[in-house]
């Protein structure tokens, strides 16, 4: 058996999980996006452009979706980052493990629960009822999108703070303190060591906190009250109520190729930095 033989073999199970659950169900839905709604629901096989002519009907689930998925992933990058630079770095190594999973807790709990949480906190008997009794009255918390911002950083910093932790966890202490002998000031060392090789963890994290972010439909239902809504929740109406198979996949083909850009252009830009960094360390 040759070696091309051998590796052709070990990608064939991968390459078939690939092929049955991402590119035919892709192609699928492309096809459908050309289609015409059947009367009775459902979609009806034809070639026309009608479903995407009438995409801008749901450029308020875009737009909300494009806004608040980097507003999302860049706040839980700010809040994930300490976090994790403290845990790596800072944190008593008899306690790290402890801490670390106290970070994974939430997960332990349905994402649904947890939405349930934060609607209390955030109606009228939570949050707005303590600030009401300090004197702040008639402020709104529930159904805004400053909820589903909450509730999506809560629920997906975790992912955004392990990522981030490895980079760090694998930094050598050691360009630290040569840092520090050097006469550097701890501004500058984070600035020019620990930012730039914890890059890759951030660009993670990064990346998967958004593309999550982007298809995300349970907590904009939940924590939006049907007042912000994602493209999400748009996919879930036009396929199970509206039953307009053919505009729910044209809506969809246009998210992911949304995404593709989107990642496309951050993945050259991480690469770029990537490269100047090195170009740096070597002068």
């Amino acid at each position: 058996m040759t070696q091309r033989t051998r590796t052709w073999l070990l990608l064939a199970p991968a390459g078939t999980w690939f092929l049955v659950m991402l590119i035919i169900p892709l192609t699928v839905v492309f096809i459908f996006s050309f289609g015409e709604r059947a009367p009775s629901g459902g979609v009806v096989l034809a070639f026309s452009f009608e479903q995407y002519a009438n995409l801008p009907a749901r450029w308020a689930a875009f737009k909300n979706t494009m806004t608040l998925a980097p507003i999302g992933t860049l706040s839980a990058l700010l809040i994930a980052y300490p976090l994790a630079y403290f845990l790596a770095v800072k944190a008593n190594p008899k306690w790290k493990t402890i801490l670390l999973v106290l970070v994974i807790v939430p997960f332990w709990t349905s994402i649904l629960i947890r939405s349930y949480a934060w609607i209390f906190l955030l109606g009228g008997r939570g949050i707005p009822a303590l600030l009401e009794w300090v004197g702040i009255e008639g402020l709104r918390l529930i159904n805004t999108p400053f909820a589903v911002l909450i509730g999506i950083i809560y629920g997906y910093l975790p992912l955004m703070v392990f990522p981030i932790y490895v980079s760090l966890d694998k930094l050598d202490k050691r360009l630290l303190e040569a840092s520090s002998d050097l006469g550097a000031k701890p501004w500058k060392t984070f600035l020019q060591i620990t930012l730039p090789l914890s890059i890759p963890g951030i660009a993670t994290g990064c990346m998967l906190v958004f593309i999550l972010l982007m298809g995300e439909y349970l907590i904009p239902a939940l924590l939006g009250g049907g007042k912000v809504f994602f493209v999400g929740n748009a996919l879930v109406d036009l396929f199970l109520q509206s039953r307009n198979w053919a505009y729910g996949s044209a809506v969809a083909v246009t998210l992911v190729v949304v995404m593709l850009i989107t990642v496309t252009i951050y993945m050259r830009l991480i690469s770029r930095l990537g490269a100047s960094r090195e170009d740096v360390s070597i002068m």
